[in-house]
């Protein structure tokens, strides 16, 4: 709905909508649902106002944190948001405050056992993407956001399916949080994550770093 709002109902002409559509297709969001999503932003149906809110602040330990939301409601938001922080011994800062310790990138994640390092990594040459990297279990492909439908078009055509596919804020580095910090650190992404309005959470943090909510 938020797409449509600011980009217009046509997918084709709107890449933030079509990746909205292809995210919801991906979690077997029924077509009516998407259809009539798309039909409130373009004001053809009546609807909620919905705005899109990205709250920056630091947790426990120093680490920066961003968290993206989506509310009908801002001022109730921005209460609630600002005592979770406070709670677990963070502070939430103003607009800008940690923004420049992330950078806005196609952020496209692959389970380990679905592709090779070598298939991805012609891929990522032929489109142009930025980084391959493996967390562990999964491959997580980094590209700028222009080149984010290209990148999503090659893995389709060699038939590599994906996890979840977004235009994220990426950490340019992780901080290293221990102890109490860590324990405190955790406890606030769960709360955050677990509040309605919030749609991702973005800690700099090594324990915490979490990646597509919904």
């Amino acid at each position: 709905m938020i797409a449509a709002r600011s980009g217009g109902g046509d997918a084709d002409g709107n890449p933030r909508l079509r990746t909205a559509i292809i995210a919801a297709k991906a979690v077997s969001m029924p077509s009516d649902n998407i259809k009539r999503a798309i039909m409130r932003g373009t004001g053809e149906l009546e609807g909620g106002q919905i705005d899109e809110i990205t709250f920056e602040g630091y947790g426990p330990g120093g680490a920066a944190v961003m968290v993206q939301v989506a509310t009908d409601n801002r001022n109730r938001t921005v209460s609630e948001i600002r005592h979770m922080f406070s709670k677990q011994g963070g502070n939430m800062g103003a607009e800008g405050s940690v923004g420049w310790m992330f950078d806005r990138k196609s952020q496209i994640l692959i389970e380990g056992d679905k592709a090779t390092e070598d298939q991805l990594m012609n891929l990522l040459l032929e489109v142009g993407a930025d980084d391959l990297k493996n967390d562990g279990g999964n491959w997580e492909i980094l590209a700028p956001p222009e080149l984010h439908h290209a990148m999503l078009e090659a893995l389709e055509k060699a038939k590599i399916p994906t996890v979840s596919a977004e235009i994220a804020m990426v950490p340019k580095n992780l901080v290293k949080v221990e102890g109490k910090n860590a324990a405190a650190m955790i406890r606030l992404t769960e709360a955050l994550e677990e509040h309605d309005d919030v749609q991702n959470v973005i800690p700099t943090s090594t324990s915490t770093r979490t990646r597509w909510k919904r």
